[in-house]
């Protein structure tokens, strides 16, 4: 390039610099590219020796000089025309070429740096610029329905907030995709099983903005968000304003609708809205299944004082509308049994020792029903409703007017079974009030007092007539059920024999929750050896004991050498007692008011670092508080003479010893229940699911054998 200046130069004669001569001499020596034109080439030879004999390139020092080409032709040589049209053809090499760049090393490193780090932050904002783009504008576009999937698959697997991102944030604001009806559906039923109340509504909210129309698979997960939610005041109101909503519209409902709302209504608010509901539902021509009766024994569970009592009355009427009770009823009133009482004796046996199927063959002949199958096949809703809800002290006066009175609301029902059942079938002398709500003679003629579980189980047959009564209606017991009978039974070795002769029979595997269940009955019923006698049919059957088991024979400590025996053999089992264990053994202590006690079980929370919780406390400060009559001036007990010197060391424990809230509780309680779980897994080598298959593998076998027999 600079001899091609320099050729120019010579041509047109212009001045060049000393630096650029000698650069242009350089590179014309070292680069065989850079070639003479023809035309420069022919002039060169034609020189006369004078000129060729010092270099010309030679030039003296100076800023800079004037090149003019003084040759001359040659004597032989013929002139060369000067012709206009060949000017400027020396350079025509040289014009042809495109690109003079240098690709030496010393060339690429002439670069400024400034110019390097600019083209490097150009180049970084244009990959973030990609990155972005690549964000906001995804390679394949996806359809709702795919996100609907990816929706439906996060929830399966418990990852609710993720498939709430998912929807938001790549849907919505990503794709910008316009959501489906099923987009919203699915996120509801994932948040109403999750109990996040005001996420399903806000999703509903947002559904109806977009013009979006509900279907019953919508109403029936928000229903179900109403029935789990944390807060049953708020479910109970947000059920209330959507129920009104969709009465306002004229929406029917669906069976399964219906039931979600009476899910709610039995979770939430009381038996009698779930009786308005169901009178809803049959008006409306719906069938009632053992799953609308599942609800309503659900309602009774609210009545902790009557419960068990509606809940006969409603099993009666089940029987009665020809609906064969399953697993779920049976469990169902297993739990009333349990929990709740049956109220006025007096009223109970009216009630329930009456033969009202007469007064009901009455009523339909008023209502001129004459055809006995439809007698047969129907739900007197006024009369179960005066039923369940009578009055402690009209039932006296007003029974021959309320058996006798006219009915108004015989409302069908599905199909009726059959459900004479053979009299061989019950085995049990016990008296069993299930066999006269068949239409059995039964031995029951009044009911005396009822004052335990084991009574009101009782009044159903007992453990043995209860399982016969399932047996003969084609039903096996499950372990929730065999659970539930270790809890209501009268504690004792007999009992546990006769389940676990249940369980082999039913091919049922007892697991350490079972077994804890019967450890709880026998302590709280003070009989701490009984107690103990279960672990060792634990460790025959190879069931671990975990805390829970300790926490149920910590019920039965009384004295302070059972307490501290019980955490010696927690720690030699390697667990660390819970403050649901501290809990039951303050209990037991308070109940003595043994101070003593009180102190040596404070001194240990403290050393293992066991926080109390609100229970505790309560507990403290109700043995911290001299009864309400007693003057120490007066008189002396000998119970409450340490009582000053626990009430100073417990003010003193309270300072140092900080207290746990409900959130660190449950906290600690998912720890906990995480560590059993790894530690299970550990011993096993399997997971929960696939214990899960195993136990269903089992199960499936079970009955595949039956099947052949």
């Amino acid at each position: 390039m600079l001899a091609a200046v320099a050729c120019s130069c010579v041509r047109s004669g212009r001045k060049m610099s000393a630096p650029v001569a000698r650069l242009s001499l350089l590179s014309a020596k070292s680069s065989p590219r850079c070639a003479t034109p023809a035309g420069v080439r022919g002039a060169s030879q034609h020189r006369p020796p004078g000129l060729l004999a010092p270099a010309p390139w030679l030039l003296p020092s100076g800023p800079s000089l004037r090149c003019v080409s003084q040759s001359r032709p040659s004597p032989g040589a013929p002139s060369a025309p000067e012709d206009g049209e060949n000017f400027g053809s020396l350079s025509a090499d040289i014009s042809s070429r495109r690109s003079f760049r240098k690709s030496g090393p010393d060339t690429r490193d002439l670069r400024h740096p400034e110019q390097d780090s600019r083209d490097d932050d150009e180049k970084e904002q244009e990959e973030e610029e990609d990155e972005e783009e690549a964000v906001r504008r995804p390679r394949s576009r996806n359809t709702p329905y795919w996100y609907f999937l990816q929706c439906k698959k996060l929830i399966k697997e418990k990852k609710l907030q993720e498939a709430l991102d998912l929807f938001s944030r790549d849907m919505l604001r990503g794709e910008k995709l316009p959501p489906e009806e099923f987009n919203y559906t699915i996120l509801i039923g994932g948040c109403g099983r999750a109990g996040q109340l005001k996420q399903a509504f806000r999703l509903y909210n947002d559904m109806k903005k977009r013009g979006l129309e509900a279907i019953d698979a919508t109403y029936t997960a928000l229903f179900n968000a109403c029935a789990q939610s944390s807060s049953k005041q708020a479910g109970l109101q947000q059920a209330l304003k959507l129920e009104q909503e969709l009465r306002r519209k004229n929406y029917a409902l669906s069976t399964i609708t219906y039931h979600a709302l009476l899910k709610t209504h039995a979770f939430t608010n009381h038996l009698q809205a779930c009786i308005h509901t169901f009178r809803e539902m049959l008006q409306n021509g719906h069938v009632a299944t053992p799953e609308t009766f599942h609800y309503l024994l659900m309602g009774c569970l609210k009545d902790k004082e009557t419960g068990f009592r509606l809940a006969l009355q409603v099993w009666r009427q089940m029987l009665k509308s020809g609906i064969r009770p399953d697993s779920k009823n049976y469990t169902l009133l297993l739990r009333t049994a349990r929990d709740c009482g049956i109220g006025d004796p007096a009223l109970a046996s009216d009630v329930l020792l009456r033969r009202d199927w007469e007064s009901l063959n009455e009523t339909a002949q008023a209502s001129n029903v004459k055809s006995e199958s439809r007698r047969k096949d129907t739900i007197d809703i006024e009369l179960l409703e005066r039923q369940l809800f009578i009055e402690p002290g009209s039932h006296r006066h007003g029974e021959k007017s309320v058996s006798r009175r006219e009915s108004t609301q015989l409302i069908p029902v599905g199909q009726r079974e059959n459900l004479s059942l053979p009299v061989d079938s019950v085995n049990s002398s016990a008296p069993n009030l299930l066999d006269l709500f068949e239409g059995r003679k039964s031995a029951v003629v009044s009911l005396g007092a009822v004052d335990g579980p084991y009574d009101r189980l009782a009044l159903i047959g007992g453990a043995e007539g209860f399982l016969e009564k399932m047996a003969a209606n084609g039903l096996s017991p499950d372990l929730r059920t065999l659970t539930l009978l270790a809890d209501t039974m009268e504690p004792g070795y007999q009992s546990l024999q006769m389940l676990l002769r249940a369980a082999k029979q039913h091919n049922v595997k007892l697991d350490a929750a079972f077994f804890n269940s019967v450890i709880r009955r026998s302590a709280r019923a003070g009989d701490l050896e009984a107690a103990k006698g279960v672990l060792s049919v634990m460790r025959q059957r190879h069931v671990s004991v975990d805390v829970q088991t300790f926490g149920s024979l910590a019920l039965g400590c009384e004295r302070q050498k059972d307490g501290l025996q019980l955490l010696k053999d927690m720690e030699g089992a390697g667990l660390r007692p819970n403050v649901q264990v501290f809990s039951a053994l303050i209990g037991r202590a308070t109940r003595r008011l043994d101070y003593i006690y009180l102190k040596t079980i404070l001194k240990t929370m403290s050393e293992m670092e066991v926080w109390p919780n609100e229970v505790i406390i309560n507990q403290l400060e109700f043995a911290s508080q001299y009864p309400p009559n007693y003057n120490q001036y007066k008189s002396r007990n000998n119970y409450l003479v340490q009582i000053d010197g626990f009430r100073g060391y417990y003010q003193e424990w309270l300072k140092v010893m900080p207290a746990l809230d409900a959130k660190d509780e449950q906290a600690e309680l998912h720890t906990e229940t995480e560590a059993a779980e790894l530690k299970t897994e550990a011993a096993d080598g399997l997971t929960s699911s696939q214990r899960n298959q195993k136990a269903a593998a089992r199960r499936f076998g079970s009955r595949k054998d039956k099947t052949a027999l």
